[in-house]
């Protein structure tokens, strides 16, 4: 699709979210970027808003999420948490992230010792350059991490997350939320 509408299409073979990101970063020539997982659907809305933001002197922010698709009902309760979280603490979700070149060249980007939360490691920085703004506009994705685990899964990977700290995906290991090939 993205060949059809004249796009440039990179094959990436990281396997790691953050250096895959920053390849991505690093191919363009663009003064603003986007970061959309796969399996995310942002509409003109949303992109509106994001620019609008912008223009309006912010270096970056995120959207608010919800589910493409019914999910169990535990995990729109626990995502609209964790969006109220990510919302207090200023926090873009992984699957949409936007930002100016100049404030994601100032940060260094993605931090590549990590295998997952880069996106909350990468909004912590973004917040030292500017204005990181969360929109009320909203991205859909995909449920499917909530539907392949039960309730008890999530909450025990959650907890060994904090327990761990961001330190605590340094390794793939840790890290199997994302990367244990439950898609």
């Amino acid at each position: 699709i993205a060949l059809q509408a004249g796009g440039r299409v990179l094959t990436i073979e990281h396997r790691k979210i953050s250096a895959t990101r920053n390849a991505g970063a690093l191919a363009t020539i663009g003064e603003r970027l986007v970061f959309i997982d796969a399996d995310t659907q942002v509409d003109a809305r949303v992109l509106r808003a994001a620019l609008a933001a912008l223009d309006a002197g912010a270096v970056g922010g995120g959207a608010e999420v919800r589910f493409l698709e019914p999910a169990p009902r535990w995990s729109r309760v626990t995502i609209r948490c964790v969006i109220g979280l990510m919302r207090a603490t200023g926090w873009a979700a992984g699957c949409f992230i936007f930002c100016t070149r100049a404030a994601f060249d100032a940060t260094g980007g993605f931090d590549e010792r990590h295998f997952a939360g880069e996106e909350i490691i990468l909004s912590m920085a973004m917040k030292r350059q500017g204005r990181f703004v969360i929109l009320r506009e909203t991205v859909l994705t995909s449920p499917r991490k909530f539907v392949s685990r039960s309730l008890w899964q999530t909450l025990w990977l959650t907890l060994r997350l904090l327990t761990r700290g961001l330190g605590g995906i340094r390794t793939r290991d840790h890290a199997g939320f994302w990367y244990d090939g439950k898609r």
